[in-house]
């Protein structure tokens, strides 16, 4: 493991001016996933500055009525606060759906959005990968990829987001916000990240020495009657091989409004767009629901062993939406 040198910053503006003055630095929340990819030496920061003591570590109304979350907000605050668990309950069961509770009381909502897209190849410094040394090849096109992407993929990475906590803040417009040396923005999530296309090893759409304030959710009144459910290998401790955020407004047998996205099928968390729009003002019934999620995934280009996720997804629509279904018609 590389050394590295090490400063705690105490606001805003002095973390992005160490940030400044030191183009090899890095920002370190939780360290979950950057510090695991130091120790493997897929990444090489000369300098961490630590933003954990830095005032983001709130939760609470937006001036438009729905949720701010700070960035440096801890996975396990943010699944057990009351507004979060009420109002998007999707939310609160993905973040429990991912690592473990040690990993969870480290964890930050901001680094959680910034973990790596990633996959064996990409942590196995012995091996190419186009995400580490650009041009190298994707070994995993040819090689090991049962749990690699089905949709959005290229033919320079196969990887995939492994966030949950991201799906579920996908499916509700969520928005990130972010200050840099010249002034404060934000961005969609569904902008946030960039399309893997020839250039994998560029992620995200943050300005160069951003850091990440927040995240807002608008107001949604459909997140409340929403749900996350994950598929993987093994009970726990274990990324997915498929997971969806849904939430669902049936008013007299009709969907009236819905919200759909996928995980662990492409280089980003996936919003359905095709798959609401076929279902807003349809029959609410596993019939409609199956033929939404074909729509979906009719732009599915699977490879020769993980073909398995397109049957997966769409078997996770129609289940998850039909549960939903029968909750609104208690």
């Amino acid at each position: 493991m590389r050394e590295f040198g090490y400063e705690r910053a105490l606001d805003v503006p002095g973390a992005l001016a160490l940030l400044d003055a030191d183009p090899d630095a890095r920002f370190l929340g939780g360290g979950t996933n950057l510090v695991d990819l130091m120790k493997t030496g897929v990444e090489r920061p000369g300098r961490l500055v630590d933003v954990r003591d830095l005032p983001l570590d709130g939760i609470g109304t937006a001036e438009d009525g729905g949720l701010r979350i700070g960035a440096t907000v801890t996975n396990s605050d943010l699944a057990a606060h009351p507004e979060v668990r009420r109002r998007y309950p999707a939310l609160t069961q993905a973040v429990l759906a991912g690592a473990s509770g040690q990993l969870r009381n480290m964890a930050t909502v901001g680094g959680n959005l910034l973990q790596r897209t990633r996959c064996g190849y990409f942590a196995d410094v012995t091996k190419p990968c186009n995400k580490r040394v650009p041009g190298s090849g994707c070994p995993a096109i040819e090689g090991e990829h049962h749990n690699h992407a089905v949709l959005g993929a290229s033919g320079h990475c196969v990887a995939t987001h492994p966030s949950d906590l991201g799906v579920a803040l996908t499916a509700f417009d969520a928005v990130v916000t972010y200050e840099t040396p010249g002034g404060p923005g934000e961005l969609p999530l569904t902008e946030f990240y960039l399309p893997v296309g020839d250039t994998p090893h560029l992620e995200t759409a943050l300005p160069p020495g951003a850091l990440i304030t927040g995240v807002t959710l608008p107001p949604a009144p459909v997140a409340a009657a929403s749900r996350y459910r994950k598929v993987r290998e093994r009970a726990s401790y274990a990324f997915a091989i498929g997971s969806i955020a849904a939430a669902l407004d049936v008013r007299d047998g009709v969907v009236h409004e819905v919200r759909l996205a996928f995980g662990a099928v492409a280089s980003r968390p996936w919003r359905a767009r095709a798959a609401e729009a076929a279902l807003t003002g349809a029959p609410a019934g596993a019939a409609a629901f199956a033929a939404a999620a074909d729509a979906e995934l009719a732009a599915a280009r699977p490879l020769p062993h993980n073909g398995y996720k397109v049957t997966l997804m769409r078997n996770l629509v129609v289940a998850v939406l039909s549960e939903l279904t029968e909750e609104a018609t208690r």
